[in-house]
């Protein structure tokens, strides 16, 4: 994570695909992520930062982002995707997966509704799904375990607009798998190398940009 430092919202587009992954928040590997390499004054401070850019930076860099290690936010190069995808999915599409029972059926609820409704934001998906008090919970969890196993992603992030069509509020996650974000390019590539190759490259890659040893790469991709 040499020469990185994030002042400007080219900064951050240059900083993910220098790094082609960078979590968004602090990990077990010290310097790993643009929180801490990001100019103060654009982290959650009063002017449009970091936070802000989330959206446009996927739009931007045409990368994947999602919480994809830990439960926490990252953002891949989409030349990456595809062997994290392969390697979290064990080989397995959704619907292989489930008939394997793999996969659990809160899971495919929520997946067949995204498919059927990509890209969707996330109030619209809880709504078609009735995620609601007294209706089906564990909207949270089920989205995270897909992000986290490479069935769906975040293609962007929605803002409500004032009567002068300012952005306000926090950005809404919208979501999309990623056969419908990448298309061909990802389908082309991404069950071309065993899950155990996949993995393997996944690693090497973390090492480098980072620096960091091996048992600290495979903590953090537990």
């Amino acid at each position: 994570m040499k020469d990185i430092f994030i002042n400007s919202f080219d900064a951050l587009c240059e900083a993910v695909r220098k790094a082609g992954i960078l979590p968004y928040f602090s990990n077990s590997i010290e310097g790993f992520s643009i929180e801490e390499n990001v100019d103060p004054a654009l982290y959650f401070g009063e002017e449009e930062g970091v936070w802000e850019w989330k959206g446009p930076a996927i739009r931007e860099t045409g990368c994947a982002y999602g919480k994809l290690f830990g439960g926490k936010a990252v953002f891949m190069d989409k030349k990456l995707y595809p062997d994290f995808a392969n390697w979290r999915r064990d080989g397995y599409d959704f619907d292989a997966r489930y008939e394997d029972g793999l996969a659990r059926h809160e899971d495919k609820v929520l997946y067949d509704l995204l498919c059927e409704n990509t890209p969707v934001i996330s109030k619209a998906l809880k709504k078609a799904g009735d995620y609601r008090k007294g209706g089906r919970k564990g909207f949270d969890t089920a989205i995270s375990r897909l992000q986290a196993q490479g069935y769906v992603l975040i293609s962007d992030f929605v803002y409500g607009q004032d009567k002068l069509g300012r952005q306000y509020g926090w950005g809404i996650a919208e979501y999309s798998t990623p056969e419908a974000f990448f298309g061909k390019y990802f389908t082309n590539r991404v069950y071309k190398r065993t899950p155990e190759e996949s993995r393997e490259k996944i690693k090497k890659h973390i090492m480098k940009v980072t620096g960091a040893g091996e048992a600290a790469v495979e903590k953090f991709m537990k």
